[in-house]
């Protein structure tokens, strides 16, 4: 694996070689402390697995240069590393083309997490992004309270799971993905939101989807994720009434079905 990371700090370059070290033991870090330096390893290691951005580098705003990455590598996954945790940044990062956000208040567990998620072919959002309503998003105080409420719920890894699951991946899967026990796929207390794959081990996402519902005690948000095209299961997921998603999911869709579940509102159908 070979990773490019770019910021001008150098103590905080050393200090993330120490991390990525978690990520790939042989990984082969080329570090860059200015855009035009980064710029130019990208065009000369064409077999770049990940490249690792600050939005504040010399020569070049951080959005500039994602923008040039994005054009001349499209490709090639980019994950912005900001000190910034403000939604807006995320968005506008995710926007134009990266493919995660990590605050640099996370912890080295959470950003080998995150990136296991993006070299899988995930996108990595934060989970303050997620739960932050856009701006001039109408609602009132309560509905605000209960949104940050249900969104708190839902921890990062949760997120990489869902993430993992609408791409279609088996419990198996996700656990050879995120270095977990199966257990934590499966497990878990009353969620905020369920994402249930139609097709599960020998019964389905339906009955799972009441099963997790009967123990909530409580109508959980539910969206199901399936492969089927028509016939008799298609028919019965929509009896339903519930959201319901094709496989593979893109994350941008994903998320935004996500975030209208987390505010309170009906997800399409």
């Amino acid at each position: 694996m070979k990773i490019l990371i770019c910021d001008d700090h150098a103590l905080f370059r050393e200090g993330l070689r120490g991390v990525l070290g978690e990520l790939d033991a042989e990984a082969r870090l080329l570090e860059a402390a200015d855009a035009a330096a980064a710029l130019a390893l990208a065009d000369s290691h064409p077999d770049l697995d990940l490249v690792l951005l600050d939005l504040q580098m010399p020569g070049m705003d951080g959005w500039a240069g994602l923008r040039r990455f994005r054009s001349r590598h499209p490709t090639l996954p980019v994950v912005i590393l900001s000190a910034s945790e403000d939604p807006g940044d995320v968005r506008a990062a995710l926007g134009d083309g990266a493919s995660g956000f990590i605050p640099k208040g996370s912890t080295g567990s959470q950003l080998v997490a995150a990136l296991r998620l993006v070299l899988s072919g995930g996108v990595y959002v934060p989970l303050a992004a997620l739960a932050a309503a856009p701006a001039g998003s109408p609602g009132d105080g309560e509905r605000a309270r209960l949104r940050r409420e249900r969104a708190s719920q839902l921890t990062p890894r949760q997120l990489e799971v869902l993430a993992l699951v609408a791409r279609g991946l088996t419990n198996r899967e996700i656990c050879g993905v995120l270095d977990i026990a199966e257990g934590t796929v499966k497990a878990g207390r009353a969620p905020a939101a369920i994402v249930a794959d139609y097709r599960l081990g020998d019964g389905t996402g339906l009955e799972a989807i009441r099963a997790i519902r009967s123990a909530a005690g409580r109508e959980v948000p539910a969206v199901v994720v399936t492969g089927e095209t028509g016939g008799d299961s298609l028919r019965a997921i929509r009896a339903t009434r519930l959201p319901h998603l094709q496989k593979p999911v893109p994350p941008a869709r994903l998320r935004a079905v996500l975030l209208e579940m987390l505010r309170g509102g009906a997800a399409l159908q």
